[in-house]
């Protein structure tokens, strides 16, 4: 098969195809397709002719349009500026001339120039979308006001024979969109004010003994005015034994109450010191602990072994009946196992120890002394000591030995 073209051969697909991957004007012609056919030792020829004309593309006519704006009304807020657009659809591939423009109340906009402050038209913007043609103009309103939304805006369109129009109108609305800039500042201020308000619970739960201490200092505050009671607290120490030559009984009877009553103004009451032996030892310790603040109980080895464990049951069930009065536990050796203490402990619903660190709690404004008058009631004094930074002193080896006693029967400090 073959194909002649102004008698000129063109190559064929296999399918007797002819393929044209552009087409021009010079393809125009008459083609002549030629087959040879072979019949009985003949060859014969049969012809198809085909007359091809290319023509120019003609201009698809169209009617220019008014695409945008397509509301009625568009949602705006005062002292915003807003843009209107006024598109125009022009065609396909050839673009036709189309005139237009924007009326505010039936007037002609003014035309924007570098000195205009008010409402103005810009000029014929041109862009294409694929193969459509379009052009557009915007309106400039800025700093909307109240009179602003009573206007009508209205985008004319002259065709030849006709005329479009697209009005449009301005209303009040919930603009919840925030600019970007205000958006990313929330953010980042919400961000700030967690992680700000994260750290202050964590700083206040680490400083929240100063915190307190502070505000007790700050304000005067004084929890013991009018509430009937005599002591600050009632320090129970329980020894068959009582010496200041040992280390716990130089921190109960020297140590403890020389610091809280000295330094700090409290008024402790010491069974030893403040009652007279010879009487009913647990009436005693009942009227004098109903009397208190506060119950300190000392902590130590002999704790677990002492005799009169049974005194101290009945005192802290007689001081804790009523709820009255709270617990203070100082643990003066460290204790990993706290089930010896009196059942009646184990009933309070709260209770703190304060760990003594020896030579480390000695200064006025170690840990354990501001933990033990965090715990203890807030009372106003004005102390004598000096820098808070001293250590304490302690009574002289001749007043250690004056202080010496030794209950051979059952004591209850």
């Amino acid at each position: 098969m073959e194909l002649l073209l102004n008698c000129t051969f063109h190559t064929l697909t296999t399918e007797g195809e002819l393929n044209f991957n552009t087409l021009r004007l010079s393809d125009s012609g008459i083609y002549t397709c030629r087959i040879l056919i072979t019949h009985e030792g003949k060859v014969f020829y049969t012809t198809s002719t085909t007359n091809l004309k290319v023509k120019k593309d003609t201009p698809e006519f169209v009617i220019p349009k008014i695409t945008e704006p397509t509301e009625a009304y568009i949602e705006t807020k005062t002292g915003k500026d807003e843009v209107l657009n006024c598109t125009v659809f022009r065609g396909y591939s050839v673009a036709l001339n189309v005139m237009f423009y924007w009326l505010i109340n039936d007037k002609h906009a003014e035309q924007c120039s570098d000195s205009t402050n008010c409402t103005c038209q810009g000029n014929y913007e041109y862009f294409n979308l694929g193969n459509e043609l379009y052009a557009s103009k915007r309106l400039w309103i800025k700093k909307v006001t109240d009179e602003d939304m009573n206007h009508n805006y209205t985008c004319i369109l002259i065709v030849p024979g006709k005329m479009q129009k697209q009005t449009v109108r301005l209303k009040k609305g919930n603009i919840s969109d925030l600019p970007p800039h205000l958006f990313t500042t929330g953010v980042i201020v919400a961000i700030l004010s967690s992680c700000v308000a994260v750290l202050l619970v964590v700083l206040g739960g680490i400083f929240r003994v100063d915190l307190v201490l502070l505000y007790r200092d700050i304000t005067g505050k004084d929890e013991t005015v009018g509430d009937g009671k005599e002591y600050d607290a009632f320090v129970s120490y329980l020894k068959d034994c009582i010496t200041t030559n040992d280390g716990e009984g130089k921190f109960a009877l020297e140590i403890l109450p020389k610091t809280l009553e000295e330094h700090f103004g409290y008024k402790l009451c010491i069974f030893e010191r403040d009652i007279t032996p010879g009487g009913a030892v647990v009436d005693d310790v009942l009227s004098f602990i109903d009397k208190s603040r506060r119950l300190i109980v000392i902590l130590s080895k002999n704790y677990v072994s002492d005799k009169v464990m049974y005194e101290l049951e009945s005192g802290l069930h007689k001081a804790l009946v009523e709820r009255k009065i709270k617990i203070i536990l100082i643990e003066y050796m460290p204790i990993s196992d706290y089930n010896f203490l009196p059942k009646s402990l184990a009933l309070l619903p709260s209770w703190t120890v304060v760990q003594w660190k020896k030579d480390q709690s000695l200064p006025l404004n170690s840990r354990f002394w501001k933990n033990l008058r965090y715990l203890m009631p807030a009372k106003t004094f004005k102390s004598n000591s000096g820098s808070p930074n001293n250590f304490l002193e302690l009574v002289s080896e001749q007043e250690t030995q004056s202080l010496t006693a030794c209950w051979k029967t059952k004591t209850f400090i």
